[in-house]
C-alpha cells in the first residue's frame, strides 16, 4: 500500500512538473509574439549630412571620423575652389551600450573641442511605434579665444550648447525623414549679430538610389534672429556611399563649420556666394 501511495504522489510531481513547464513555454511564445520587431537603418551614417542622424554605434563599436569642409568654391582660382581655406574635424564616437553612444571631436573653427552625448529613448518598429526618438546634446568649448582680445574673459565664456530631439521615421527600403527641434545656447555671443540662445526646427531625409549610395538634404529654420541678422538658414546636400567598413559622405553646403553650434548659427552662404565643399568618412573599429 505504501508503494502505491509513494508512486501516486511521483505521479503527481511528474504531472505537476509537466503542467508547469507548459505553463513557462506559453508564456514565452506569446512575449516572443507580443515583442515588436525594431526597423533598422533609417540612415546609414551618424551624420545626414552635417546634421545628426538617428543612427547609434553599437554596444562597444568604435567610430573614427575624419571630416573636411573647403574654402567657397565661387571663389575659383582665387583659392583653389577652396582647397586654400579648408576646415577639418578630428574625431570618436564610442557605444557606450546599445541605447547611448558618447562623442569627442576637434575642429580647426577656433579650436573648438566638442563633446557629444547620443541616446536613444524610443525605436520604430515594424507594425508598432512609428519613430525613433533620440536625444543629442552638444558642449563647445572654444580654446582659441584670449584675454588679450577679451579682457574680462571667463572659463564659461568659452562654452556653447546644443540641444537636439532627433525624430525619425523609415518609410520604406529608401525613403527616411527626420524631423529635429532644437535649442541652441552662447554663453559669449555677439548681441548685434545674433541671440544668445536660438530656436530652431531642422528637417533632413535620404533616398537610397541604388544598393550602396543615397542621396541625403537637411535644412533648418531658425527662428529669434536679430534685425539686421548676417547669417542664413543652413541647408546642406550630399551623398552617402558605402564601402564595406565605412561611410563615405560628400556634401555642398551653404555653412563652412562642422561643429552642431557654428553649423546651425553662422551659415554665411546663399548658394550664389558661400558654396562649401566636403565630406565625412567614418570608419568603424
Amino acid at each position: 500500500m505504501k508503494k502505491i501511495v509513494a508512486l501516486a504522489w511521483i505521479a503527481m510531481g511528474c504531472y505537476s512538473t509537466t503542467l508547469h513547464a507548459q505553463d513557462d513555454l506559453l508564456n514565452e511564445l506569446n512575449q516572443d509574439q507580443n515583442k515588436k520587431e525594431a526597423v533598422s537603418a533609417a540612415f546609414k551614417g551618424q551624420q545626414i549630412c552635417t546634421m545628426q542622424s538617428t543612427k547609434m554605434a553599437a554596444k562597444g563599436e568604435w567610430y573614427f571620423l575624419v571630416a573636411h569642409r573647403f574654402g567657397d568654391l565661387t571663389n575659383g582660382f582665387e583659392n583653389f575652389f577652396g582647397l586654400d581655406n579648408a576646415l577639418t574635424k578630428l574625431g570618436g564616437l564610442y557605444g557606450a551600450t546599445e541605447w547611448l553612444t558618447l562623442g569627442f571631436s576637434r575642429h580647426t573653427l577656433a579650436k573648438t573641442y566638442e563633446f557629444s552625448g547620443k541616446y536613444r529613448l524610443m525605436a520604430q518598429e515594424v507594425d508598432g511605434f512609428p519613430v525613433t526618438i533620440v536625444g543629442y546634446h552638444t558642449m563647445d568649448i572654444n580654446s582659441q579665444l584670449e584675454k588679450e582680445e577679451y579682457p574680462e574673459l571667463s572659463g564659461t565664456d568659452r562654452f556653447a550648447f546644443s540641444n537636439q530631439l532627433l525624430i525619425s521615421r523609415k518609410f520604406s527600403e529608401n525613403f527616411s525623414l527626420q524631423l529635429t527641434p532644437m535649442y541652441i545656447h552662447k554663453n559669449l555671443y555677439d548681441p548685434l549679430l545674433e541671440e544668445k540662445s536660438q530656436f530652431l526646427m531642422a528637417l533632413g531625409g535620404r533616398y537610397k538610389f541604388s544598393k550602396r549610395c543615397s542621396f541625403n538634404w537637411e535644412y533648418a529654420q531658425r527662428f529669434n534672429t536679430v534685425s539686421n541678422d548676417p547669417y542664413q538658414n543652413p541647408l546642406t546636400v550630399g551623398v552617402d556611399i558605402e564601402t564595406g567598413g565605412h561611410v563615405f559622405q560628400l556634401v555642398l553646403s551653404n555653412s563652412q563649420a562642422m561643429n552642431d553650434v557654428s553649423y546651425f548659427t553662422t551659415a554665411t552662404g546663399d548658394f550664389n556666394r558661400g558654396i562649401f565643399f566636403g565630406f565625412n568618412l567614418y570608419r568603424v573599429f
